[in-house]
């Protein structure tokens, strides 16, 4: 029972292992690293601008030819003006509503290089390389480019596998926007550029300068602050209303961002989406507060709707100035119902120095009284939209990239965890199925101890009685025969006395007998050995007869184990016994031999034969004992007179037959 224990406890061990060594080869990472990366995306996105879409009309981007092939060399070039320190380029995808998938690109190439080079070097270097293995696609979030710091002059973006359009399914290379960060500064923004070819028929929503115009197809919508109203108020018909800005001291500064009125608080929108922005303004600078000095920084014009962008980015030479003043040549005019008034709002102003905002919380000073709308003044310069805060261009290009790489990731990440989680689900419906599998096994296995053990019981009682009947069994029948002839011998004082000095020998014999017994079921023999128990058997229980005894292959008999030594030597003495009592032979032979395979025993006698066995030729007492030992027996007649008993001990058989015969001892 405890090599049973053993074993199901060593498979019970190897499953387990087989499990653990299953879960180890599913990746690097582990379920509780696949957890924690999801905790640890889901709180980055928290802190990431949402990728919001701006309504109403705008520029759209460029767009090339059309082909029919795909491997086509098309490009956009940026000449810059001068050689500038660059490490990133933003490319931003011109998007498309699809009806069964939502937004996506559209002609955004799948194979492409960004190639940097200075005025003096026409051929350039390529900074980067994307092919179709990169999965780029499907995207509506800005592609960043990040390489090591570089002094350029112009930049290329040099698509050489194109993508299909989405309503014909040609093939072209479109882009909503392409932006060069010198540090936080786009310097790229409404600088020349050039193209390899044109769509024909081009609407001015799709001119090539609307890709450096800074026109996004994205609403500022970033995870931090609160919102902001926008400025807005009513102006005098005809009046040139400013709003000036005392950056405190003399800075240079190169562009101006103008937020826009934000619109988005209805849907469909009820305003127009040039509404606040006047039609004509200028940007000017100076360095006295009166403008004596003043400087035309830039102009701008809302000519279309195409023109309205929610963040208006001019640019100019870099300047040094410490006013910065916002003039309306031409307000807006609002047609609300039956009335027709001059209107004039912001959301924000920001002044740029370097990427960094100069005019953050700084007052504005107005030319004009505010009336019509209830907004505050100091909204122009809080840093704040409808949205919460107002971010630098590049962080926020930067964090909508971010966001989709790690949306992307996400849901790989999850798919991992999920067959994780399968993985250790199957494994623990193994561990349920080992734990009930044990428990099955060592209630099978107790039950099957008892019932050995019951077995044992009933096959030690049965032993038990075999040797009383097979040991003493013949001393007790040989005081018997002593016993008639002292009654015979009576008249006969000699004789009575010998026959009287032979039960007591018998007696002590007897006691012997018991002793040799106890010897055997301890495992000691006769000094002798098996032959010398057998000679001695053969003397005291056929005295009266003639025996041969020829044993052969001792040296395999001295290896035998003491309890089958004791079961052979018991089957030999009950083979004596009813040879004496049954056979009424004179004469007897026994011949023992063994060898590596079996042990045979053949006992031979010239008495009356089989007929005074039972029906099945075999004595009980004979069948209990072969059975006990896994052995045997046959009887047989031998020509004219006599009978054969034969016992086989087969090594590697005995416990099939003692099985056998346990079997047909319940039957």
């Amino acid at each position: 029972m405890r090599t049973t224990m053993t074993l199901l406890f060593f498979v019970f061990f190897v499953g387990v292992s087989c499990v653990v060594a299953d879960s180890k080869s599913l990746g690097e990472m582990s379920l509780s690293q696949l957890e924690q990366r999801v905790e640890a995306i889901d709180e980055e996105l928290d802190k990431l601008s949402k990728c919001s879409m701006r309504g109403s009309m705008g520029p759209l981007g460029w767009r090339s030819h059309s082909h029919h092939d795909p491997y086509q060399n098309e490009w956009v070039r940026v000449d810059l003006g001068r050689r500038v320190l660059i490490d990133q380029v933003a490319l931003v995808p011109t998007i498309w509503r699809d009806s069964n998938f939502g937004l996506m690109s559209d002609g955004f190439p799948e194979e492409f290089k960004i190639i940097v080079g200075n005025d003096n070097d026409p051929q350039g270097r390529v900074v980067a390389s994307f092919t179709a293995e990169d999965k780029l696609l499907p995207r509506i979030e800005p592609l960043v480019v990040n390489f090591p710091e570089t002094s350029v002059s112009w930049v290329r973006f040099q698509a050489t596998k194109l993508a299909p359009r989405a309503w014909d399914g040609y093939y072209q290379l479109q882009l909503s926007e392409l932006m060069v960060f010198s540090g936080e500064e786009n310097v790229a923004l409404r600088k020349p550029i050039r193209v390899s070819s044109q769509e024909p028929f081009t609407l001015r929503a799709r001119v090539k300068e609307t890709m450096v115009d800074g026109s996004l197809p994205y609403l500022m919508d970033a995870a931090g602050g609160v919102d902001s109203k926008s400025f807005v108020s009513v102006v005098d018909d005809g009046s040139q209303p400013s709003l000036t800005i005392d950056l405190g001291k003399q800075s240079l500064v190169s562009q101006v961002h103008l937020h826009t009125v934000d619109l988005s608080d209805n849907i469909p929108e009820v305003i127009h989406p040039t509404f606040g922005i006047p039609e004509h303004f200028i940007v000017e600078g100076a360095n006295s507060a009166d403008f004596s000095d003043a400087v035309q920084l830039c102009e701008y014009r809302v000519e279309t709707v195409f023109d309205a962008d929610p963040i208006i980015m001019l640019n100019f030479e870099e300047r040094e100035m410490r006013y910065i003043r916002v003039t309306a040549l031409r307000p807006h005019i609002d047609a609300f119902g039956s009335r027709v008034r001059s209107v004039v709002g912001f959301s924000e102003i920001v002044v740029l120095s370097k990427g960094i905002n100069l005019a953050k919380g700084l007052d504005v000073d107005l030319n004009f009284e505010v009336r019509g709308y209830v907004r505050p003044l100091e909204n122009l310069t809080d840093g704040k939209n409808f949205y919460g805060e107002i971010l630098p261009i590049r962080t926020w290009i930067n964090q909508l990239a971010r966001r989709h790489d790690l949306e992307n990731e996400r849901p790989l990440v999850v798919q991992e965890a999920a067959k994780r989680y399968a993985i250790q689900e199957r494994n623990l419906r193994r561990m349920y199925w080992l734990a009930a599998l044990l428990v099955v096994a060592i209630g099978f296995v107790v039950l099957v101890g008892r019932i050995v053990r019951m077995q044992h019981v009933n096959e030690i009682r049965e032993r038990f009685a075999a040797d009383l009947h097979d040991e003493l069994g013949a001393d007790i029948h040989c005081i018997g025969l002593l016993s008639d002839l002292a009654q015979d011998a009576r008249e006969e004082p000699e004789k009575l006395e010998g026959v009287l000095r032979n039960i007591r020998e018998a007696t002590e014999e007897t006691g012997n007998a018991v002793r040799h017994y106890s010897n055997l079921q301890e495992g000691r023999l006769s000094n002798g050995g098996v032959r010398g128990d057998i000679e001695r058997i053969a003397e005291r229980v056929v005295v009266h007869l003639t025996h041969n005894i020829k044993v052969e292959g001792e040296e395999f008999l001295e290896q035998l184990k003491p309890r089958t030594c004791s079961d052979l030597l018991l089957f030999y003495k009950e083979c004596l016994i009813n040879i004496c009592r049954h056979s009424g032979a004179t004469s007897l032979s026994t011949h023992l031999t063994a060898d590596a395979k079996s042990i045979q025993l053949r006992v031979e006698d010239n008495g009356m034969g089989i007929a005074s066995m039972d029906e099945n030729g075999v004595p009980q007492s004979l069948k209990r004992r072969a059975r006990l030992m896994g052995a045997r027996v046959t009887i047989s007649s031998l020509a004219g007179r006599g009978t054969c008993i034969r016992l086989t001990v087969r090594n590697h058989m005995r416990w099939f037959y003692k099985l056998l015969g346990i079997f047909h001892s319940k039957k």
